[in-house]
């Protein structure tokens, strides 16, 4: 396997790809869920959301279906998966407006809420840093902000234990093993993984406050945080 961001200019790769967070990231339906509950604490009934990484559309189709007075901006790099997001959305993406691009071709906002979800861990620890301060400087002051990715001990064997877990949830997922080895593989060459104190400490960085847990499965993290 590639470079993992790479199939998201393959056509095959995203039709498909609705198929893979269900299967890959532990609890990923609740995780949204949450995530909607969290935005939701602070955001009000006629929010304007910022979604950073919103290709395929699952977490803004859970966003929109559990509020609607909530208007959108999705952004990511590849536009089939924003095209893959308008179709996941169907009627819904009336709600939506598409931004082709990162976070530097986001409009300033300012928004009541953010999220990115499945998406830092593609970023270094430095573009990391700097995507955030963008992301905190279009949300309004104490707008809420959720994020999740990939995060978990980076310590030599550490490291090698929970990818390994990766894998073999993967597989007790339904994923054929040589497959799932693959995509260990492949995110052991290409993510950008960091410990949790880390990814903690970025968003600390970045200017965000309240940072809170909510969210553990396997190698997946998820926090809270306010602008």
């Amino acid at each position: 396997m590639t470079d993992p961001t790479s199939a998201f200019s393959d056509a095959a790769a995203v039709a498909r790809y609705a198929e893979g967070p269900p299967r890959l990231v532990p609890g990923f339906v609740g995780l949204q869920r949450m995530a909607t509950i969290l935005l939701a604490e602070r955001a009000p009934a006629d929010a304007r959301v910022l979604v950073l990484g919103a290709g395929g559309g699952l977490e803004l189709k859970a966003f929109a279906q559990a509020h609607p007075g909530w208007t959108f901006t999705g952004v990511d790099p590849a536009r089939a998966m924003l095209d893959l997001a308008a179709q996941t959305l169907g009627p819904l993406a009336a709600r939506t407006q598409w931004v082709p691009g990162t976070i530097d071709d986001a409009p300033d906002g300012p928004f009541d809420a953010g999220a990115c979800l499945l998406t830092l861990h593609f970023l270094s620890a430095g573009e990391r840093l700097r995507t955030l301060r963008e992301v905190r400087r279009r949300l309004r002051p104490g707008a809420p902000f959720v994020v999740a990715h990939a995060s978990f001990p980076q310590d030599g064997e550490q490291r090698a234990r929970w990818l390994s877990r990766y894998a073999a949830f993967a597989v007790a997922s339904g994923i054929e093993p040589a497959q799932a080895t693959a995509g260990r593989d492949a995110i052991d060459r290409h993510l950008h993984l960091l410990a949790p104190a880390e990814d903690e400490a970025i968003l600390a960085d970045a200017g965000f406050t309240g940072i809170e847990l909510f969210h553990v499965g396997f190698t997946f993290r998820g926090w809270v945080a306010y602008a």
